[in-house]
């Protein structure tokens, strides 16, 4: 128990994090802090309102001029010592991320705290690479060339999934690219937010560049979204809010970026390795305990193996090990809360009338969040529970006949965020990657991302990137420059304003 509760000492103070300092929230709202796998709430701290947003956006733009003046050399340093901070700091991140989230702790372990070490030593490289088009003579007359520059001050909204991978995608590219950030998490999980600001101060960053003002989206988020001296918005959290989030920032002309909702399609074709195929549906719709936007969630299977698959996967889940997230023995921890697992309950309840429920489908204690792994037969493909995002740990598994029809069926829901295919054709994994809109899509596995390469979606699921040097298109504006090399006082295009040639 000592691991649960030890480490929250340090957040007495409050969960704001403001100019380089913790701060006590001022809304006159308490917030707890719940323990998922218990029930039990084991913090409580005061949310931050529209003052706290005030102060976190002065202290970013204060800061802005010496950070986006600073060299690529001097940013990539401060992210270098921030990346070994982190990892100094590895074991505190995992215990706090697995108590405020009920993530089994080897996930924290292996996953979310080196993946976030790994994307703060990827930018402090990246931001040494910031570069703009070479200089040309493309007018015959001028040299031009582009520069590439900080947007301003970013306002970020992360969701409670990935508190502490979140920010680290929120913050990490905008500030290598000269950006400060006031980041937005969410209230029920600010945390690893928390101290992942606190690591930036005590890595040499200055006051005032990363900030995190942890409060509700409608106190906090919306007065962060219109605020005028935000320049850019940059959301991860589900479609509905998205849309609220960028209607919002339309209206005060601001940059957007938005990583929404998913519900990523699994397609097996009758050539794939049935064991790899049934492995990998398992893990890809369970981590997290599916609380994953790019988690496999529909697995689609060409008729020849889809008896095999089907009872291949219900057979692996019933073997997937609840229980203390502390346990590194634990598979699958519980729902991030009691309303989420009632929330992911509803849906399974509701296909009970027209599809089986092959195993799972129950809570299996009253006591914290936890809900069985689930694997949900015989829907049609046009019902709730195949078309919409659950967020948990259920899976939808579909039959399909020719190519054509499971490529299609793949595509047939408003998202488009990921997708796997499944198959030892070369060219019918090639089709798939073509074919299947999905800002990625993996052949043969389900889940592995890398911070050398970009995370977003298509269509409902969104657009812009996390991740790789592609963020940095996010996170910049470009100018361009351009010198006379005439030193001539008339120029020969000022004849068509006035005279002649």
């Amino acid at each position: 128990m000592g691991n649960r509760f030890q480490v929250l000492d340090r957040f007495a103070d409050g969960a704001q994090y403001i100019g380089g300092e913790i701060r006590p929230g001022g809304s006159g709202k308490v917030q707890p802090i719940v323990d998922p796998a218990s029930g039990d709430t084991v913090h409580r701290y005061t949310t931050a309102g529209p003052a706290e947003v005030d102060a976190a956006v002065a202290a970013a733009r204060a800061a802005l001029p010496d950070w986006a003046g600073a060299t690529p050399a001097e940013r990539s340093d401060a992210l270098r010592r921030l990346a070994a901070v982190l990892a100094e700091r590895a074991g505190d991140f995992a215990r706090v991320e697995s108590l405020q989230c009920g993530k089994p702790i080897k996930l924290c372990n292996e996953f979310d705290v080196p993946g976030t070490v790994d994307n703060a030593a990827f930018f402090a490289g990246a931001a040494r690479h910031l570069q703009g088009q070479s200089a040309g003579e493309y007018s015959g007359d001028h040299t031009s060339y582009v520069r590439r520059e900080p947007i301003g001050v970013i306002g970020s909204i992360a969701p409670w999934n990935y508190p502490l991978q979140m920010a680290g995608w929120k913050i990490l590219p905008a500030i290598a690219a000269g950006n400060t950030v006031v980041l937005k998490p969410a209230e029920i999980t600010p945390l690893t937010s928390v101290m992942f600001a606190q690591a930036a101060t005590d890595a040499g960053l200055p006051p005032g560049v990363v900030n995190v003002v942890s409060g509700t989206g409608r106190d906090a988020g919306e007065h962060l979204v219109r605020h005028p001296d935000v320049a850019m918005v940059s959301f991860t959290g589900s479609t509905a809010v998205g849309k609220r989030v960028g209607a919002l920032a339309t209206d005060s002309v601001k940059r957007l970026h938005l990583e929404l909702g998913g519900k990523a399609p699994f397609v097996v074709f009758d050539d794939a390795d049935p064991e790899a195929a049934i492995q990998g549906a398992v893990a890809g719709a369970l981590i997290n305990s599916g609380q994953d936007c790019t988690a496999a969630t529909r697995v689609y299977v060409q008729r020849p193996l889809y008896r095999r698959i089907l009872e291949g996967i219900a057979d692996t889940m019933a073997g997937v090990r609840l229980g203390d997230p502390f346990d590194p023995a634990t598979d699958l921890g519980p729902l991030v809360s009691q309303a989420h697992r009632d929330r992911v309950a509803g849906f399974v309840e509701r296909a009970r009338s027209h599809a089986t429920v092959v195993t799972g489908g129950k809570a299996p204690c009253e006591q914290g969040a936890y809900y069985l792994p689930t694997l949900i037969a015989d829907a049609a493909q046009h019902s709730e529970i195949v078309q919409a995002e659950i967020f948990g740990p259920v899976l939808v598994i579909l039959p399909f006949d020719t190519d054509d029809e499971g490529i299609a069926l793949a595509n047939d829901t408003p998202y488009g965020l990921a997708a796997s295919a499944w198959t030892r054709d070369v060219f019918r994994a090639n089709r798939a990657t073509r074919e299947i809109a999905a800002g990625c899509v993996w052949i043969n596995d389900h889940i592995p991302i890398i911070s050398e390469m970009p995370h977003g979606g298509y269509r409902a699921s969104g657009f812009g990137k996390d991740m790789s040097m592609y963020s940095f298109e996010e996170y910049t504006q470009v100018k361009h420059v351009m010198f006379d090399n005439t030193a001539v006082a008339r120029k020969d295009w000022h004849r068509t304003v006035f005279g002649d040639r």
